[in-house]
Order: C-alpha cells, then structure tokens, then sequence
C-alpha cells in the first residue's frame, strides 16, 4: 500500500482507466492519444517552491482544462477490493473522480483526480492529457463556491512495472495535484501499458 496524506492508496492500474479496443493497428498511429514529450518532464527551476496559501478542505465538483477542452464533473472515488483507486464508470465519457479519502484539490498536500482515456466508442475526459505543457492551467470547481486555480509543473509518461509511487502519491508540504489517466505503449492483448501523470501546484484561487 502507497501512502497519501494520512491515507493508504494503491497506483491506478492501467487497465483501469482505459479500454483501447477502439483504437485500429497497434495504437501508435493517428488515433492514440498524445503522449508527453521529454521536455515536459522537467519542472521549472524553483517550482517546487512556490505555491498560492492553502485552502481550507472542501470537495472538488468540476475540473477544467481549457488547453485540451476538458470540462468534466467529478464524482469521488474510493478504493477498490484490490486496493487500488477505483475508477469512474467506463461508459461515461466526459466524467473524472477524486481519491475523496485523501486530500481536497487546494489544501496542503496531494490531491488525485483520474479518468479514462478512452472507452470502447473513443475518446474519453483525459484522452489529451499528455499534450499537456509546463505551466498550463487547471482549475477546479469546489463545494464552497472556489475555484482552486493549478499550474502544470511537469507531464511523465511511466509504465506500469516502473510507476513511481512515492513521487505521484507521496505527501506534499504546499498544495498540489496529480491528474492521471493511461499511456505508454498499447497492444490489443493488454490495452495502455502506463500512466500518464500531471503533477501540478496550487497558484491561486477565486469565486466561482
């Protein structure tokens, strides 16, 4: 078991978030999704020092990338008999979740929102993930009435033997997020065979 915050949480699996079988050839032709390029990977210089003030706990509702056309409401998530994090249902196409057991988008720590890339009719919420670049923003709708507004500090690709645990999910002193979906390599016989990863930091936050 990984640790976030105060609670206990397994990594995403990969079949999890994504289903592939839409996807013609061997998914690395035009119809797979983006994935995130090397450069995207290195955080800005001093970035992990930097961060908006906390805000008091409160459950995110909607989460918004503008960049990649991602407005989608989210329902909490929890985790499931494997230990792993479930997952929102797979026919829902435009909709992700948070780890409600753990940090509130815009407190201190490490928030988890994750959502499919795909489903068996196409595309799904976070399917552009990966085109993501360093210093986009993401914002998230909360119960009262904030919106916590987010900076992209880097976008990673990971398979699934080498998935990061501590880095992804380990405790954060500033506020932070993590946004999660499938990537990496695809075949038919075991769909996506990573995650990709936006690690992400509280800048500030308004009225909604």
């Amino acid at each position: 078991m990984r640790r976030l915050g105060d609670a206990a949480i397994a990594a995403v699996t990969v079949m999890a978030l994504a289903a592939g079988v839409w996807l013609l050839g061997d998914g690395t032709g035009p119809h797979a999704p983006p994935q995130p390029s090397a450069a995207e990977g290195r955080p800005e210089p001093g970035a992990e020092h930097s961060a908006a003030p906390a805000l008091d706990p409160s459950p995110p509702t909607r989460v918004r990338i503008p960049a990649i056309h991602v407005n989608a409401p989210l329902m909490g998530l929890s985790l499931a008999p494997s230990g792993s994090l479930d997952v929102p249902p797979p026919a829902e196409k435009n909709l992700a979740g948070w780890y409600e057991a753990g940090t509130a988008p815009g407190s201190t720590g490490t928030a988890v929102v994750a959502g499919h890339v795909d489903n068996t009719e196409g595309p799904a919420v976070f399917y552009d993930l990966g085109a993501l670049k360093r210093g986009t923003t993401i914002e998230i709708d909360r119960e009262d009435a904030t919106i916590a507004v987010f900076a992209v500090d880097a976008v990673e690709v990971y398979s699934a033997k080498n998935f990061p645990d501590e880095k992804v999910y380990g405790a954060a002193a500033r506020p932070e997020l993590r946004v999660i979906t499938c990537g990496g390599g695809y075949s038919k016989s075991t769909g996506y065979q990573g995650n990709v990863v936006v690690f992400a930091h509280l800048t500030g936050s308004r009225p909604s």
